[in-house]
């Protein structure tokens, strides 16, 4: 009999209440207690859904308050000398490491975020001496096991695998080779092992998805050393990958001494079935049949047809399960009341996702669940031949591009004196990333209009009035390049989607970004076309209001695409044109109303990189592409600028030059100046905005040293080509903690103008 399990589920809850309690307890209102609270009634939730959709086991320690790997350094006792002052308890020590800031302890700079993978949640980076110490503290691990058998609930605890957590880890001081810290580390894993058995865990789930990169022999080696070294200290072993398939590491995983093995069958497509040859008799196959990372319906006939033979096969031994956790797909689609009917019933949310998993394994069972298929089948027939998908005069300019189309006329040393005419810039140019505080009132006026209680006209104006006062206090602090702050704009990519046809904007399909950092992924389901400007009428009115550059603010082809849930029916790089060329249609008329800079953010450009290297090159040749499509309508005196936040830019350098971008901001400010170290080999061509103040922390950053990180920068860069700008938008920072940062970093410019 085929069985089902989940690798994780989502853990800001439903209505995102570990949001609003992370929140709530990081400002002083409610308690420690209340937030361990809401965290529970999550997890029963989550672990109940679980079992009402047939699962045997519920997964454990697929929860946590804010990070899973930032769990796993404290699991490990990996905690950098900067969090051990002894001013706050373990607790809200993960916090500071998390946002330099917690309710108790003193502000210190955070630890380093960046891309899980190729999605876009965030992970904090461990911080690994070459003399570290793994220290185990299973507490928490342990009391969730506890807490869900006191439930009733029968548990298959997670845990990243070793070798993946020293990949995802980042060397703290001198650089040095951390595989030297294997023996520690499966020293502690071991331990741990031997804790779970004792605790009577039966299966442990392993993740190391670093097996669907091409991994270096060294790194191949580690996997066999590891899972050598702790063959039968524990639990029978889950080993699980995840995102694609193993390629060449297949042969690898397949020798290792463990019980199971998850394969990835949506991105890994059908390299399971050379699994099934050399599969151990004892050993289990769980199959990642449902897509984990998108919101689509699943064709359950396609897929039943695909698992008949294997189920015959293996038996009992088959293990049905989503491709990867659910956390990368919205709770429930029972809370989205908005879709029309039509493109509702093409999707599915994690609690479907549970729920075609158990028809899967009914039918595999021998279960009658003939009407379900048919409503399936008939949901995805009906995707295929609807008229709302495809638009033919869409697909025909897309087809007519060439690569002049991609190109701006004059290379950037000759546009640079004429945009520097045109702007009369001082050096060292101060500017912000975009948004501005979203502050309460504008949240209400935008609610207000939604639910029709502002006519256009009162909501215009309110708008402006906010974009009057965003203008007013960057003259005030002194700025030199200024935006109009966005206050009409709920998300950077959401806002465009609700603009462009082809996109749909949910209610309730809330992801988690980091933290208590929520998004709204719009949906394409179509062909993307503009048919209205979508940003003119608002950087017109702002550059009304000063004489002052004002930059016109977009969100880029890439970006649209990889924070979207993505139609799966063409390649995505056809859809990734049909936005460009939308987005191109609003630069345009950006130029055309008096805009000087324009804006075209993609920081999902290095986390769409594919996972394995030998891909990238047919990604980057399309992706910057699109951002060139988009850009490249402009005279050369109009300034495109891009930013990119928490990107290593190592390895794709050269790509992002080829972008053609004249200014590009990046984050720098929590990797203290480390990500300008791809510019030391390869000079690049335009001007670079280094980040020098962390908007992912409340800390007010002091002028020395915003100063000093500028300083390393122009050790980098040349200084006539460097700007100064915080690491990332503000629309989440207060202005309490904004103003007094931004009239630092004018002070830090000023200092170093004064130092040329």
């Amino acid at each position: 009999m085929a069985t089902t399990h989940t690798l994780g589920f989502p853990r800001i809850g439903a209505q995102r209440e570990l949001k609003f309690a992370l929140e709530s307890y990081w400002n002083g209102s409610s308690t420690r207690e209340q937030l361990l609270q809401v965290g529970s009634r999550i997890r029963q939730q989550n672990w109940s859904q679980q079992q009402q959709a047939g699962q045997a086991r519920v997964t454990v320690n697929d929860f946590s308050l804010y990070d899973q790997v930032l769990d796993h350094s404290c699991l490990l006792g990996v905690i950098p000398a900067r969090f051990q002052d002894g001013s706050s308890d373990g607790f809200d020590t993960a916090f500071r490491m998390a946002r330099g800031r917690a309710p108790s302890g003193t502000a210190v700079r955070a630890c380093e975020m960046t891309k899980w993978f190729d999605t876009n949640y965030h992970y904090l980076v461990p911080e690994l001496e070459a003399q570290q110490r793994f220290t185990l503290s299973p507490d928490t691990l342990l009391a969730e096991i506890a807490e869900a058998r006191a439930g009733g609930f029968d548990v298959k605890p997670v845990l990243i695998g070793p070798v993946t957590y020293l990949w995802l880890a980042k060397s703290a001081g001198e650089s040095f080779d951390r595989l030297q810290l294997l023996p520690a580390l499966l020293q502690a894993y071991g331990e741990l092992f031997t804790i779970l058995a004792r605790e009577g865990v039966e299966w442990l789930q392993i993740d190391e998805p670093i097996l669907v990169q091409e991994l270096e022999p060294a790194w191949q080696q580690a996997l066999e050393t590891a899972y050598q070294a702790l063959s039968g200290a524990g639990p029978k072993l889950l080993l699980t990958t995840y995102f694609g398939n193993l390629g060449d590491n297949l042969s690898l995983a397949l020798s290792l001494p463990v019980q199971g093995f998850h394969l990835d069958a949506v991105r890994g497509g059908l390299e399971y079935r050379r699994v099934l040859a050399e599969l151990g008799d004892d050993q289990v196959l769980s199959l990642g049949v449902v897509d984990g990372r998108n919101i689509w319906k699943t064709d359950l006939s396609a897929r039943l047809n695909e698992l008949q033979s294997v189920s015959e096969q293996l038996g009992d031994r088959l293990w049905l399960a989503s491709s990867c956790s659910l956390q990368h797909v919205p709770v429930d689609l029972a809370q989205e009341t908005a879709f029309d009917a039509q493109l509702r019933n093409w999707m599915a949310y994690a609690v479907q996702k549970l729920e075609e998993l158990q028809l899967l394994e009914a039918s595999l069972n021998g279960g009658n669940v003939a009407a379900a298929l048919a409503d399936n089948a008939l949901a995805l027939a009906g995707r295929r031949s609807s008229d709302r998908v495809h638009r033919e005069s869409v697909k025909q300019r897309c087809q007519r591009l060439s690569l002049k189309d991609g190109e701006r006329g004059l290379a950037y040393a000759q546009r640079a004196p004429r945009q520097r005419e045109r702007l009369q810039l001082p050096a060292f140019p101060t500017t912000t990333i975009g948004s501005f505080p979203q502050t309460p009132a504008i949240r209400q006026t935008r609610a207000g209009f939604r639910r029709g209680e502002l006519s256009e006209a009162d909501y215009v104006a309110r708008m402006q009035a906010e974009i009057a006062d965003c203008i007013l206090r960057q003259e005030t602090c002194g700025l030199d390049m200024l935006v109009h702050g966005e206050a009409e704009r709920n998300d950077m990519v959401e806002y465009f989607g609700e603009l462009l046809q082809g996109y749909a904007v949910s209610q309730n399909g809330w992801v988690q970004s980091y933290g208590s950092r929520c998004v709204k992924p719009p949906v394409i389901y179509g062909d993307v076309y503009r048919d209205a400007a979508m940003t003119v009428q608002w950087s017109r009115y702002a550059q009304s209001l000063t004489s002052k550059p004002v930059k016109g603010m977009l969100t880029g082809p890439v970006t649209m695409l990889q924070w979207a849930f993505v139609r799966d029916d063409q390649p995505r790089q056809q859809t990734c044109l049909q936005v460009a060329l939308a987005l191109r249609d609003e630069v345009c008329e950006l130029e055309s109303a008096g805009i000087a800079a324009i804006q075209i953010d993609e920081p999902a450009i290095r986390e769409g990189l594919p996972l394995k290297r030998s891909e990238w090159d047919h990604y980057l040749d399309w992706a910057v592409y699109a951002f060139r499509v988009s850009a490249c309508g402009v005279a050369p005196e109009t300034q495109i600028h891009t930013h990119m936040c928490y990107s290593e830019f190592n390895g794709i350098i050269e790509a992002i030059a080829a972008m053609d971008a004249d200014v590009i901001t990046i984050e720098t400010s929590r990797s203290n100046m480390t990500l300008l170290d791809a510019f030391i080999d390869f000079e690049y061509p335009s001007e670079i905005g280094p980040g020098v103040y962390d908007i992912h922390s409340p800390n007010v950053p002091e002028v020395a040293q915003m100063e000093a990180l500028m300083k390393k920068a122009a050790e980098r860069i040349p200084a006539e080509r460097l700007w100064v700008n915080p690491d990332c938008g503000l629309k989440t920072r207060g202005w309490e903690e904004v103003g007094p940062s931004l009239e630092n970093m004018v002070a830090a410019a000023k200092r170093l103008r004064a130092g040329l």
